[in-house]
């Protein structure tokens, strides 16, 4: 080897985990991250040597680990970084003109099916910035479509597109503020056998628009068009019901995840620039665990703001993005008792 190829392969050892880490378990949708993720990186030729290492790497150790998800989320990384090195590291991209990207795009594909301008500006004007930054333009468009085609603005719509997010089904819930969607929702899909391999929370103007993008339990993924309805289906039941009384997961944990016992890990930080706090929690994966969450973050009037979902064999390694109710960062008295709720909620019986 030469000094250079040398000095590579040992980078790439030092640094094998991070666009997997990146990519899973921050929000690439922020450009402070993508910025900082292209700083570390430095050049084409290093992100080029990573991005195969990386789906080599989680190939090789688990085939079973490898879906369409992991295989969209790297290329998004990888694509989104790609253009920021073009720019150069010293001339970062900015929120303003991630944004205007996306909304061209977006605004194109609105045209195409037939949607002018004028029809949806008001939808978009209900839109926060925080809503255009975390989402593509395919599922931006695919959200304008569904409120603009809702019989009642500001009523509960649902909808469950398999096109939009490759290899994955995506379920949209809009609805108001106090139907508290997270925990329905995250209850009817772990009740369908549904693996949740993404969440985005996007609290509105007294309202949320969230996404989640799902697969079979077994990592298929989802087309029939029966399964579809009958996932939309049984959202619009949840949401409309006027009790969360008789929600509840029943479903067993399959037998090779009863096996294990992981101990309950929270780590809470503050993210100073979005004004919010994060919350990285470890534990054993299993049925309704996702709706045990939500249920202790709605008793500590934490409020949601967004989700990355990510379950590595029996365990499951999710982070958190919250606020308190008036949407600023939790102070350290509140951080010290949701991580106590967490850890004493979602405690392992069996251990």
């Amino acid at each position: 080897m030469s000094r250079y190829e040398a000095r590579l392969v040992a980078w790439l050892v030092k640094q094998h985990l991070l666009l997997s880490l990146t990519a899973q378990k921050k929000d690439i949708n922020d450009p402070n991250v993508i910025n900082e993720f292209a700083r570390t990186v430095g050049d084409q030729t290093h992100l080029d040597y990573l991005y195969v290492l990386t789906v080599a790497d989680v190939r090789g150790t688990n085939p079973k680990i490898w879906n369409s998800w992991k295989e969209s989320l790297f290329a998004e990384l990888y694509q989104t970084t790609r253009r920021a090195l073009r720019r150069g590291v010293s001339n970062p991209i900015d929120k303003d003109e991630f944004i205007t990207g996306r909304l061209t795009q977006a605004q194109q594909l609105l045209l195409q099916a037939g949607l002018e301008r004028p029809s949806y500006q008001a939808i978009w004007n209900g839109f926060t910035e925080e809503y255009f930054l975390r989402h593509r333009p395919e599922e931006i468009a695919w959200h304008t479509r569904v409120l603009a085609d809702s019989a009642s603005p500001g009523a509960i719509s649902v909808d469950v597109n398999d096109v939009v997010v490759p290899g994955l089904a995506a379920v949209a819930v809009y609805s108001p503020e106090e139907t508290r969607s997270f925990a329905r929702a995250t209850a009817v899909l772990d009740e369908l056998g549904l693996t949740i391999v993404d969440a985005r929370i996007v609290p509105l103007e007294k309202s949320s628009l969230d996404t989640y993008c799902v697969l079979e339990s077994d990592g298929s993924t989802i087309s029939e068009r029966r399964r579809l309805d009958e996932i939309k289906h049984r959202l619009i039941k949840a949401l409309t019901a006027g009790s969360e009384q008789a929600l509840k997961v029943t479903r067993r944990a399959p037998r090779q995840v009863r096996m294990f016992s992981t101990p309950v890990q929270v780590a809470i930080s503050r993210d100073g620039k979005n004004a919010r706090t994060i919350v990285e929690l470890v534990a054993g994966d299993r049925p309704g665990l996702l709706f045990q969450i939500a249920k202790i973050f709605d008793q500590q009037d934490v409020a949601l703001q967004n989700a990355k979902i990510l379950t590595v064999g029996e365990r499951a390694e999710d982070v958190f993005f919250v606020t308190n109710a008036a949407r600023q960062p939790l102070d350290d008295a509140n951080s010290e008792r949701l991580g106590k709720a967490l850890r004493e909620g979602l405690a392992d019986s069996r251990s």
